[in-house]
């Protein structure tokens, strides 16, 4: 079984001298994970992880810092060995790199990074099994094994499936490839929300310029996005799924008889949370 900790021994860096740190941060609903950070801001992710809780400072003590990032519904991706040295409390304010607010001086403490060219032919292809103990985000290279599950030729997002075949958790909006988005921004039509707690349905319709997208973020922020059955819930994270897209010709009265037509087909205004 290939490991990461083999890959180290072939660069001739001892396991022990370095320190895994997976990160996958869920503080921020609403703003880029450390994964799309990674793939579409890099500056912000370095920023990102430059800085570090005071107490995580006994464990972070390693001359090399092998990072890797929490995909959602996939495994762990490497994204490369850094050395690492602690610098101290942040010194002054700056803008936070996730939320873009303020991190204030003294409330991390920042460390020295430096991107090394070991290993960097992996980095973005590699995938490893990190295990079951994802609260360890910070781990010895030399302790449980990290093996290796696939490496791709290059790194890539995987295609859009298309609408008919989309399906995915309102988290997932924020970290979903950045053509996915795209397509979703253009469309409008009719979806569909399912609760996982109380598995009831509701049927919407998407109408504005910002497509499916834009409305399913509205949700997202609110957790109702202003509809009254659904305010009536606590807020879940919902699964959207696309019922049926409609072309730029299509009117608002167009809409609104699909968006009919497909609540008494599900019946989600009386077995659902449809209220009109």
């Amino acid at each position: 079984m290939l490991t990461f900790g083999n890959l180290l021994d072939l660069a001739g860096i001892s396991r022990s001298s370095v320190r895994l740190l997976r990160h996958q941060d869920n503080r921020h609903p609403g703003f880029p994970t450390p994964y799309a950070l990674w793939r579409d801001h890099r500056s912000r992710f370095e920023a990102y992880q430059e800085t570090q809780g005071v107490g995580d400072a006994p464990d972070l003590r390693a001359p090399y810092w092998a990072s890797f990032v929490g995909v959602p519904g996939k495994e762990t991706l490497f994204v490369g060995l850094y050395s690492a040295e602690l610098i101290g409390p942040l010194a002054e304010d700056r803008p936070h790199p996730v939320t873009g607010g303020v991190e204030p001086a003294g409330s991390c403490n920042q460390y020295r990074l430096a991107l090394l060219p070991e290993l960097a032919e992996y980095a973005g292809r590699l995938w490893i099994d990190w295990g079951k103990g994802y609260r360890a985000w910070i781990q010895r290279g030399d302790r449980v094994p990290k093996p290796v599950v696939e490496l791709r030729r290059t790194f890539r997002e995987d295609p859009f499936p298309g609408f008919a075949a989309l399906i995915l958790n309102l988290s997932d909006i924020e970290t979903m490839p950045a053509h996915w988005a795209e397509a979703l921004r253009a469309t409008r039509g009719i979806y569909l929300l399912t609760c996982p707690r109380t598995r009831e349905q509701y049927v919407g319709m998407a109408s504005s310029g910002e497509g499916f997208l834009g409305r399913w973020r509205e949700y997202f922020a609110s957790g109702h996005g202003g509809n009254v059955a659904l305010k009536s819930r606590d807020p879940s994270d919902y699964q959207v799924s696309i019922l049926e897209t409609v072309g730029t010709s299509a009117t608002m009265a167009d809409l609104i008889e699909l968006e009919c037509r497909w609540k008494d087909k599900l019946q989600s205004r009386q077995m659902g949370l449809n209220r009109n």
